[in-house]
């Protein structure tokens, strides 16, 4: 009797640790410290998107989600999905032709990004500021004084369709190429033809003062970008996925997401390490999966996921949305975690973003259940549209990034590494993530867009 008592009163206080364990939950700053050593270290020089240092990424996070007791999702042999990637690969000079005067690349010219086939069509000179009716046109040249950033005009490019969009060279068209790697920037596609969030952006060139002055007499004749020759290099990208069975399978599956690639190597041999942008984010999801498989049965299942080649438009991330281990009407919302390494001077001393706050009511239920979370201060830069969120969003899940400082002096340079982090931060910010997760895979709240909120 006496032994059958000391077995029942072990196992009722092994119960009640596990138990324990389970609510007061800590992540440790060491774990975040050595995945960052490892996702951010120069032995994989900078994750590029689609390569095998992103592969090896992938197979580290993995390793990881099978060494927490995470399973592969349904229908998956392990925990890695490939897709292949074609991008094209410039062997010539791009020029611009207008009759018989042409402008060459190195004379003139920038070729800033480029969908890698020649584009011919009537040249429209827009005059006006207003970004928000931008004229249709295949070509358009942007001549006035607005303020709005390039990244701007050319986001609304692409949602009227134009193939082309020309500006004049400055300090914000040669940023851009410096985020390119100081080379054109080129428009990879899944092998299937299909593009990432949003579909393709247009070519985009810069022209110097006097060529620009040329380019804007001749509105409305035929223009035509010659590009020298192009081939396709192919590639694969690797998405790294663990499932946390939920009891109740008419539940849902809450989504859990973040992109593991960066910007490899520069030309100059500069590895862009990326310790932030997105290995914070990685890790975010890592060690929320840890805490949530040392728990108990959630009711919701959960699918961790971290992507690839989001740097090149999203394609680990649109390939999932296509080839999705569960059906998506199964997957009751997204949270993305990008770039939570470091404290946004804007926002109060432990404070997130999350971008698209006003879009669904998910950001005001996690905030009012004490999820430390605001709308997005940096409403002018989209950033709703600028993750992976976006891909599931545009199949009309519920999904928004939660970011630290969006717009971090680090972003696509040099100085992202472990030095400019913030661990103790990035750690706080971790823990605060699981409580708003445990409520979502725990309760019966389904978030909704609100009126305009759905993209289309």
């Amino acid at each position: 009797m006496l032994k059958y008592r000391l077995v029942l009163a072990a196992s009722l206080l092994a119960l009640v640790s596990t138990s324990a364990m389970a609510e007061t939950w800590t992540v440790k700053p060491e774990w975040v410290a050595a995945h960052e050593a490892f996702l951010a270290s120069d032995a994989l020089r900078g994750r590029k998107s689609a390569s095998p240092d992103e592969a090896i990424a992938a197979a580290y996070v993995g390793a990881q989600f099978q060494s927490y007791g995470l399973k592969p999702a349904p229908g998956m042999g392990g925990y890695l999905q490939t897709a292949g990637v074609v991008t094209p690969k410039l062997t010539g000079h791009a020029a611009l032709s207008v009759g018989d005067v042409k402008t060459s690349e190195g004379d003139g010219l920038t070729l800033l990004y480029t969908n890698g086939k020649p584009i011919a069509g009537n040249l429209v000179v827009v005059s006006s500021d207003d970004i928000a009716n931008l004229p249709a046109g295949d070509i358009l040249l942007i001549n006035n004084s607005s303020k709005t950033p390039l990244a701007g005009w050319w986001r609304a490019a692409r949602a009227r369709g134009v193939k082309l969009l020309i500006v004049r060279d400055s300090d914000d068209s040669r940023a851009l190429l410096k985020r390119f790697g100081g080379q054109t920037g080129t428009a990879p596609q899944l092998d299937s033809g299909q593009n990432g969030m949003g579909g393709a952006r247009p070519d985009l060139i810069s022209l110097s003062d006097a060529a620009f002055a040329q380019a804007v007499a001749t509105n409305g004749q035929m223009i035509t970008l010659d590009l020298g020759g192009a081939t396709l290099e192919r590639s694969v990208t690797t998405n790294a996925i663990g499932y946390l069975e939920g009891s109740d399978p008419a539940g849902g599956v809450i989504l859990v997401t973040a992109h593991l690639d960066h910007l490899g190597v520069r030309l100059d041999g500069t590895i862009m390490h990326g310790a932030n942008d997105d290995a914070s984010g990685t890790v975010a999801v890592l060690e929320v999966a840890h805490a949530l498989a040392a728990g108990k049965k959630p009711k919701r299942g959960v699918l961790f996921v971290a992507y690839g080649a989001e740097e090149i438009g999203g394609l680990g991330s649109t390939y999932f949305g296509e080839h999705p281990p569960i059906p998506l009407e199964q997957i009751v919302a997204n949270l993305e975690f990008e770039m939570i390494g470091a404290q946004d001077p804007k926002m109060a001393t432990g404070e997130l973003m999350m971008t698209g706050f006003e879009r669904s009511n998910l950001g005001e239920i996690l905030k009012a259940k004490g999820a430390k979370i605001t709308a997005d201060p940096y409403p002018d830069q989209h950033f709703f549209e600028r993750s992976d969120n976006y891909s599931l969003a545009l199949k009309g899940i519920v999904a928004h990034t939660i970011s630290g400082w969006a717009v971090t002096p680090t972003y696509h340079d040099k100085t992202d590494d472990i030095a400019h982090l913030d661990l103790p931060f990035m750690t706080q910010a971790i823990q605060s993530l699981i409580v708003p997760v445990e409520y979502l895979i725990n309760s019966d709240f389904k978030p909704e867009w609100k009126p305009g909120g759905k993209p289309e």
